[in-house]
């Protein structure tokens, strides 16, 4: 029972350490900074969704979905990263989505469209990038059924963790204001992009086996 309990210790932590959900709150503030409330939490529980319903994918099969497609952990970390870098670009830059910017008439189809970053960059790959789908494999393949529930379960506890932080942390838009909110959107970019570096530096050196 204490082994069982230290696993669980151990998958919880190690999941904690690469999805770090205190370090992505200022990140979604600023992809969701000018959402209203009910978007915000929308555009939370998707991601989340969208994140553990891939976690969960590649704990039970992604062994063979890379071997399927032909697909490296390196190739798959590399493209993140550059899909992070662009995403951090845009937000150093100040650049803001037609969606920001709703009219009365497009406000279902705008809200649909604020609501696709929750898929790409928030659930993939910032929430369920290669670093955490790695270690859910990794965790999945260390035994059997049991250490692949754990696996999933102490992702979904992590995931509700990580709605509430965002949801805490959606409070803070109002408090500081659009001003500093535009500051904030801009270090957090610049955050990004270099997050999106390290992605790509870490991918090169397992395609190439650097050191």
């Amino acid at each position: 029972m204490s082994d069982l309990l230290i696993h669980i210790a151990t998958v919880f932590m190690g999941f904690f350490a690469i999805m770090n959900p205190i370090a992505n709150v200022p990140i979604f503030l600023g992809l969701t900074a000018d959402d209203d409330p009910q978007t915000t939490k929308a555009i939370a529980l998707r991601a989340l969704l969208v994140a553990f319903l891939i976690i969960v994918l590649f704990s039970v099969a992604g062994k063979l979905i890379f071997e399927l497609f032909g697909i490296t952990l390196a190739a798959f970390r590399i493209t993140g990263g550059l899909l992070v870098l662009l995403i951090g670009f845009h937000m150093l830059q100040g650049n803001q989505s037609s969606v920001h910017h709703i009219g009365t008439e497009n406000r279902q189809k705008c809200r649909e469209a604020a609501l696709s970053i929750a898929i790409s960059p928030l659930a993939m790959p910032i929430l369920a990038g290669p670093g955490t789908i790695a270690t859910a494999m990794s965790f999945s393949a260390y035994g059997g059924i049991t250490e692949m529930i754990v696996t999933i379960a102490a992702f979904a506890v992590l995931c509700v963790i990580t709605y509430v932080l965002f949801i805490f942390g959606g409070k803070f838009v109002t408090f500081v204001g659009v001003g500093i909110l535009g500051v904030i959107t801009r270090l957090m970019g610049l955050i990004l992009a270099v997050i999106g570096i390290q992605m790509v530096i870490e991918g090169v050196k397992a395609a190439f086996h650097l050191t």
